[in-house]
């Protein structure tokens, strides 16, 4: 805020008053109150543009001053406020000069508010009313080119309020003219406010190719890879490992138009991708107006419409790097790529082959891929946790399913190795001469810059040494770059000759033409083999029953071809096996025929029965189980049915007789004592009432280390009547 003796404006420009000015009497509505009190004037542009062209208007909001003195105010309690020139008065966000003279209002400090226009104070009625109430209440007035207005006065109150609403509706109307006349040039497909890397404006308005041949090759080069390889990241990683940089025109600033080379990015690639001049098409309203945008500065994203939306689309109107069906393939590519419901997401590193392409025979999700501590992999759909329901969907283990599907796959690439032997060796060679043409733009341009350096130095006075100096030393930087890149593309034709040798092909040829032994090499990744997988099959279908240890398997295959299958999977219990009762069947008929547990483990595995778990065989404590589970036996160390009248288990008899357990036992191996096993488990059961118990103690007693000689009646057991 300053005064207006500090105006040179107001000061130099007297001719600029407004014309109601000079020798006018002062509005009766100007009482003492309000002289006593500062008048403010205020001077706002909508533009910096404005502020510079149309200097005729900011001289007159500046004499503006001079009309507050005539009004009866002294000149030095006039002051200006002029913080908000180059501002819009659309809103009143960011406009302190605005936000100054409220604040001054609502204080009391103002007698009179001078504006060259209504316009001037502010576009939007919101704004407009909430000043003028303000006014009213503080008890300020209003002044324009036209004349004094108090709010609280009826009638003035009224012609505010028109004079606001006009004000509002001005600056609508001209934004209405000015997008109609953007969309209509926009429908002729001439409406370019920039265009991306590869494209450039010509003088005449016209969009055409960039003129640099190594600018075009890299945009052709991007575009070709990721026909290959297929996804973002790869590209990405590709073009960072070759060292391949991005032609890029700067769009503003002292090198505006010229030409840089940027290290590229994932957001940069997807652009291009993303947009549809590089299809030749013109395209507008690719984004929604955001009118919350304007009001949210800190929120400027704006999604993608879909393309059925955009305002205008012009088919084959500008020069295009590719064609039409091929920028629809790489949106469909690209949309794919993401892990969500209905893509099958980039393959990845995992050991699980199908991830993406799996899906459940009962609900049509697809299955998730988990991996345990081991580094198995586990398939399982995830419905219930989604939809909150009952499990009606079951996973199963991923090797049964990978294997078969790698197996298909294998046998399906068989009668094309020939083809692909040749084609391998082809695509080898083209990527290594592209990438070699590409070395050779660099070198031609960074020779380029040394030669335009050494013309600049050359043509410098020898005797200006503060320039000479400064050229001398960008000379010898373009050398150094030169020198660097020399040695770098030395390196490249080391390590990747432009031409195959003999024993590379040959490599070639034998890896392609061995399709399993170049699936299992060494060299080839997870992400490989997904990608062999998916060019061939595009879903894959299980139907997993939770009573069944057999999975049915639909592959479709690209072309429309489906194949079906059946494969074993391991499961969790012996109920789940479908032949569980046919086991369970022979294992009572085995035991009822006199079979041991080791017997039956025998029987069963020569006779093709399997565990759950598919690892390993049957085993003699699976078979235990299993007979627990019929009720046969149980558990023979711990029921106390399966001793008899005076019958002791082995550890129990020796602890009575405080001996130990393993001396006692070679006894019962020597017939001292009447024993038998449990027909199952083999436990030890000895026969001992208190007559044997005594003899034992009295054999116990004379029993010495290293002697073999007992008294023979201590070394016969006592007869049996019953035995049991």
């Amino acid at each position: 805020m300053k005064t207006a003796e500090k105006n040179p404006v107001a000061g130099q420009c007297p001719a600029l008053l407004p014309p109601s000015s000079p020798g006018r009497v002062p509005s009766s509505k100007i009482l003492s109150t309000h002289l006593e009190k500062p008048a403010v004037v205020y001077v706002r542009q909508s533009s910096p543009r404005q502020v510079l062209e149309n200097r005729e208007s900011t001289a007159r909001q500046y004499a503006f001053a001079d009309h507050a003195v005539a009004l009866g105010w002294p000149r030095d309690r006039v002051l200006i406020i002029d913080e908000d020139l180059g501002k819009s008065g659309r809103t009143a966000e960011g406009r302190s000069g605005f936000h100054r003279l409220v604040t001054e209002v609502t204080l009391g400090h103002v007698g009179l508010v001078l504006g060259l226009e209504m316009s001037r104070l502010a576009r939007s009625s919101r704004d407009w009313h909430n000043l003028f109430e303000m006014c009213a209440l503080c008890d300020s007035l209003l002044a324009d080119e036209d004349g004094v207005y108090d709010p609280n006065d009826p009638n003035d109150r009224l012609l505010l309020g028109l004079k606001g609403i006009m004000s509002e509706m001005e600056l609508h109307i001209m934004r209405n003219r000015l997008e109609r006349g953007r969309d209509n040039k926009a429908k002729r497909g001439e409406l370019f406010h920039a265009v991306p890397m590869g494209y450039v404006i010509l003088p005449t308005g016209e969009v055409d190719l960039d003129p640099d041949e190594q600018a075009r090759g890299v945009i052709h080069l991007a575009f070709d890879k990721f026909d290959e390889l297929g996804s973002i990241y790869g590209l990405f990683h590709w073009m960072i490992r070759h060292d391949i940089k991005l032609p890029v025109r700067a769009r503003t600033g002292a090198k505006k138009g010229q030409l840089e080379w940027r290290r590229p990015s994932i957001v940069s690639l997807a652009q291009m991708l993303r947009h549809p001049i590089y299809a030749g098409a013109y395209a507008y309203g690719r984004r929604p107006t955001d009118r919350k945008g304007t009001f949210s500065p800190s929120n400027r994203y704006r999604p993608w419409v879909p393309m059925e939306q955009w305002k205008v689309l012009l088919k084959d109107h500008l020069p295009a790097y590719i064609s039409w069906d091929q920028y629809l393939k790489n949106r469909e590519r690209v949309k794919h790529n993401r892990n969500g419901p209905g893509s099958a997401g980039v393959p990845r590193s995992g050991a699980a082959l199908l991830p993406g392409v799996l899906a459940c025979g009962n609900c049509g999700r697809h299955m998730q891929a988990s991996y345990h501590a081991n580094g198995m992999a586990q398939y399982a759909c995830n419905r219930q946790y989604v939809e909150g329901t009952e499990p009606r969907c079951y996973g199963l283990a991923a090797k049964a399913i990978d294997d078969l599907v790698a197996q298909q796959v294998l046998r399906a690439l068989e009668p094309a190795a020939v083809a692909l032997s040749l084609k391998a060796c082809a695509d080898v060679e083209r990527e290594r001469q592209r990438l070699e043409k590409h070395w050779r733009q660099r070198q031609q341009r960074a020779h380029y810059e040394v030669e335009l350096a050494e013309r600049r130095y050359q043509a410098v006075d020898p005797g200006n040494r503060l320039v000479a100096g400064t050229l001398e030393k960008r000379w010898e930087e373009a050398l150094s770059q030169e020198r660097q890149l020399q040695e770098e593309y030395d390196r490249f034709v080391r390590e990747t000759p432009v031409q195959l040798t003999d024993e590379e092909r040959a490599r070639i040829e034998a890896l392609a033409s061995d399709i399993p032994a170049l699936w299992d090499a060494p060299g080839t990744t997870n992400a490989d083999r997904k990608h062999m997988m998916r060019c061939l099959v595009k879903r894959v279908v299980v139907q997993v029953r939770c009573d069944s240890e057999f999975v049915d398997v639909t592959i479709h295959w690209a072309g429309g071809y489906e194949s079906q299958h059946e494969i074993v999977r391991p499961v969790a219990t012996y109920a789940q096996l479908r032949d569980f009762e046919p086991l369970m069947n022979r294992v009572v008929e085995l035991r009822e025929a006199g079979y041991t547990a080791p017997e039956i483990a025998k029987a069963l595995n020569a006779e093709g029965f399997y565990p759950p778990k598919r690892s390993g065989a049957f085993t003699t404590p699976v078979v235990h189980q299993l007979l627990k589970r019929r009720g046969l036996i149980g558990n023979e160390r711990s029921h106390g049915e399966l001793l008899g009248q005076h019958e002791w288990r082995l550890t129990d008899l020796a602890r009575e007789l405080k001996m130990s357990h393993l001396k006692l036992r070679d006894w019962a191996n020597r017939g001292w004592v009447h024993s038998r096993k449990t027909p199952v488990q083999g436990y030890w059961i000895l026969w001992a009432d208190k007559d044997e118990v005594r003899r034992l103690g009295k054999l116990l007693a004379e029993s010495r280390r290293g002697m073999n000689a007992y008294a023979s009646e201590l070394r016969t057991p006592k007869k049996r009547s019953a035995a049991k």
